[in-house]
């Protein structure tokens, strides 16, 4: 496991509620919008980041990170583990707090990265898994 169960806690529960969630689109059959959703329903603020910019769950969506013009708490990753590195690293250049990989999104060096660099990180791990775990 990439996070210890004390880092997914602080993610999820102290960093803070807003959540650039990249790869979220209007496509109903993604994971993306199922666990966009969940976050929602547990108090977070979620910004689709996605190439066409589109408005999901009632919030406006941007090109990219560093098009969001205000703070961003956690980058939660939705795209291939070899796309994945890159958006961890911008995740740090805009200040982020922590980094999200999905499950299924693998990058070591991205993890050694972003984690040497000062921020949280899971890998391989679903928010909309690990919220009601942390309630129950």
């Amino acid at each position: 496991m990439y996070g210890s169960p004390e880092t997914v806690r602080k993610i999820l529960t102290g960093l803070g509620d807003t959540w650039a969630v990249v790869g979220l689109s209007s496509n109903r059959g993604r994971a993306a919008y199922g666990v966009a959703e969940v976050l929602q329903r547990h108090g977070k603020r979620i910004v689709p980041v996605h190439p066409k910019a589109e408005t999901v769950h009632g919030e406006q969506g941007y090109p990219d990170l560093e098009s969001i013009p205000f703070p961003v708490d956690v980058v939660d990753v939705f795209v291939n583990s070899e796309l994945a590195g890159p958006v961890a690293d911008r995740a740090v250049t805009i200040g982020a707090s922590a980094v999200w990989f999905q499950l299924g999104v693998i990058d070591e060096e991205a993890y050694e990265r972003t984690r040497a660099a000062g921020l949280d990180m899971v890998m391989d791990r679903c928010p909309a898994i690990e919220i009601p775990a942390l309630n129950g």
